[in-house]
């Protein structure tokens, strides 16, 4: 596996790797050092030397720095032009490092060079404005890329036409009180590699504000589109959909056990987060549940549904019987 080392000035660096493990969770083989003001460069060069010492292999290393020709790119540089296999990306920023680790997680045996290439374009398109047109026109192209589809998708195919094998498939589908934010952008969407994201809420698909921001949160390449369960049951029996492989959001478990007794056919959720409301308990640090959310949490498990407790790929996956245990508890406790 590739380490990666991100290297700035100043507190950058950590500052970064500490928002890309918020994503990711914790990482193996990946180092943050920083040149503090008071700091020289064979400072941040010896930390540079220390981090690369931790990593399980030391064949292929990449750099993330912050500045082309600062201290940080220069004691890589000098560090790096004793390894052909290493390589040096500056300009770092956020969108730069998720896709580092995506490509790292994706593929074990992918090479710096590799994951260098793949992290120029992301980079690039990370940087946008709003208003829109306050972007450069050379610049332009890559917001276009990211523009919103029309809501309908299949509008322009005859109904009744069976595409593929006329049945939608589904790569995952996910409870998570936030939708579609930095975890399943950077961490689901890569690794279930849908090519459409639905959000499937009655009362979401009220909110233009909240739909426009799925809209916008969706990488490039996947379309996002929030429809209510009624919709939804449409579309899942919908043979125009047949090739499509769907990543669902729900906020909560109602809303999954509706779409199943509508017909949606999920055997398997992924619980990855339930933020808390008044009345609820902490069945976890993510998950926080009332006794309507356990009961239908219960009622799913007798139709024979599966749970996947990670809120991101890398995780390892919960013991959701214990976790509805300890939420009853709680709750019983509550009562008393």
């Amino acid at each position: 596996m590739v380490g990666i080392v991100l290297a700035s000035h100043g507190g950058f660096a950590d500052g970064i790797a500490q928002s890309a493990q918020m994503l990711f969770g914790e990482q193996n083989n990946f180092a943050h050092v920083i040149l503090k003001p008071d700091e020289g460069p064979d400072d941040i060069r010896g930390k540079m030397e220390k981090a690369i010492a931790s990593f399980d292999d030391q064949e292929e290393v990449l750099f993330l720095v912050d500045l082309w020709g600062g201290t940080p790119f220069n004691q890589a540089n000098g560090l790096a032009e004793k390894h052909e296999k290493w390589a040096i990306v500056a300009g770092m920023n956020l969108p730069m490092v998720v896709q580092a680790l995506t490509e790292r997680m994706m593929n074990a045996k992918a090479t710096a060079h590799q994951i260098a290439t793949a992290v120029v374009e992301p980079a690039k398109d990370g940087i946008k404005t709003k208003p829109a047109d306050l972007m450069p026109k050379s610049a332009a192209p890559a917001v276009a890329k990211n523009a919103a589809p029309a809501e309908g998708g299949k509008k322009s195919i005859p109904e009744g036409t069976v595409i593929g094998d006329g049945h939608i498939k589904y790569v995952l589908a996910r409870i998570d009180s936030r939708l579609l934010h930095g975890q399943v952008a950077t961490g689901w969407i890569p690794a279930m590699k849908p090519d459409r994201v639905i959000v499937v809420s009655d009362s979401v698909a009220k909110d233009e504000l909240r739909k426009s921001m799925i809209r916008e949160a969706a990488p490039a390449g996947v379309k996002a589109h929030t429809v209510p369960l009624k919709k939804m049951e449409e579309i899942a029996k919908d043979p125009r959909f047949g090739n499509t492989h769907a990543l669902l959001l729900f906020e909560n478990p109602e809303d999954v056990l509706r779409a199943i007794k509508g017909g949606i056919d999920l055997k398997t959720i992924n619980v990855g987060s339930m933020s808390y409301k008044e009345g609820d308990v902490n069945a976890n640090n993510v998950l926080s549940m009332n006794q309507k959310d356990v009961d239908t949490f219960r009622e799913l498990e007798k139709l024979g549904v599966k749970f996947d407790v990670r809120k991101v790929p890398s995780d390892q996956a919960g013991n959701m019987d214990a976790i509805l245990k300890k939420a009853q508890n709680l709750l019983d406790e509550q009562k008393k």
